[in-house]
């Protein structure tokens, strides 16, 4: 799973529960939308906006037409629920989201590139 590069993005991610939503990268899961419609597919991508990228999905929407596609994007702000795989260990996958995030954020630390000027 890639980690965002935006600082802001990273900061939101990394205080919220966005973290367990990105550690489903790869795991197949269904997205209940607002409109009553799902979409069940593989997790390519989701950003700290819950902006979701599914790859091999299947969409059925609020009056049941089933239609198959190779690639979906749903954003955030249409997002009702997220399935979480039973199989998955939430705590875990929270934990190791954030150390994703804080070894990006710490990368500058050896004297490479700084998110924080300091300022003087």
């Amino acid at each position: 799973m890639e980690v965002t590069h935006s600082l802001r993005e990273r900061t939101i991610a990394e205080n919220s529960l966005v973290v367990l939503l990105q550690g489903l990268h790869g795991e197949v899961t269904t997205v209940d939308l607002r409109d009553e419609s799902t979409a069940r597919g593989r997790v390519i991508n989701v950003d700290a906006f819950m902006n979701i990228r599914l790859e091999e999905v299947l969409f059925r929407d609020r009056r049941g037409r089933v239609s198959q596609m190779d690639d979906l994007f749903l954003t955030g702000r249409n997002v009702r629920y997220v399935h979480i795989p039973d199989h998955l260990n939430i705590i875990e996958t929270i934990q190791a989201q954030l150390t994703k995030i804080h070894r990006v954020r710490n990368f500058g630390a050896g004297g490479g590139r700084k998110e924080y000027s300091k300022k003087k």
